[in-house]
């Protein structure tokens, strides 16, 4: 019975000390197999065409396109290579940049080796993963709801508040006394309101602040 083929991984770091100690610890594991490193973006690209890995351990901030483009640039050229990003940068901007790249998982440097050699092997068998810290930091931030935006929001806060008001049924006099404006004041006001929500008439923005949830929010 012959040995199943190991996982063979390129390193991608910018620090030879790092690389040299990312070698030496996957090569010390039964089933892994360094294959190539690279300290750049451009050479990982490179070096990936030439020995099609199954993983690539990534950085994200190298000389050159950086660790983001050469994962989408390995992505789009060999969709059977999986990217592992492996950095000191955990910012959700990051992580959500790598995912969108087409990394398959997401590590903090700092993980203990049996972290490293589980997720290579699940991104490695197709998987996505994310490392413990990370997935809660990305979990709270997607879990947040989504923030409310007001109706209308082309219209200043002064002209809301008139729409709301004439939503409520007040014609222009009232509505300038209750606001301490003049009668003039208030019909560019509503004038203005008209062309920017995009109706023809008071009648018609009305019916739209209704819709919109407007009515009684002003009175």
């Amino acid at each position: 019975m012959t040995d199943p083929k190991p996982v063979r991984v390129v390193v991608v770091d910018d620090h030879p000390i790092v690389r040299a100690g990312l070698r030496a610890s996957l090569n010390s594991v039964d089933g892994f197999a360094v294959v190539g490193e690279a300290g750049s973006g451009e050479d990982a690209v490179e070096i990936v065409g030439v020995v099609h890995p199954d993983v690539v351990l990534m950085d994200i901030q190298m000389p050159g396109i950086g660790g983001l483009e050469a994962t989408r640039r390995i992505y789009e050229r060999h969709p059977d290579c999986a990217v592992l990003m492996l950095t000191m940068y955990g910012e959700d901007e990051f992580v959500i940049a790598a995912l969108r790249a087409g990394a398959r998982g997401y590590l903090l440097k700092g993980a203990q080796q049996a972290d490293v050699i589980r997720t290579i092997t699940a991104v490695a068998n197709g998987g996505a993963v994310l490392g413990h810290d990370v997935a809660a930091r990305l979990l709270a931030v997607l879990s947040k709801p989504p923030a409310v935006v007001a109706p209308f929001p082309q219209l200043t806060g002064r002209e809301r508040e008139i729409l709301g008001l004439l939503a409520n049924g007040m014609t222009n006099g009232p509505i300038s006394r209750r606001l301490n404006l003049s009668p003039r004041t208030v019909a560019n006001h509503i004038s203005n309101i008209l062309t920017k929500i995009g109706v023809a008439d008071r009648a018609q923005a009305v019916i739209a602040a209704r819709q919109a949830g407007l009515a009684d929010c002003e009175t």
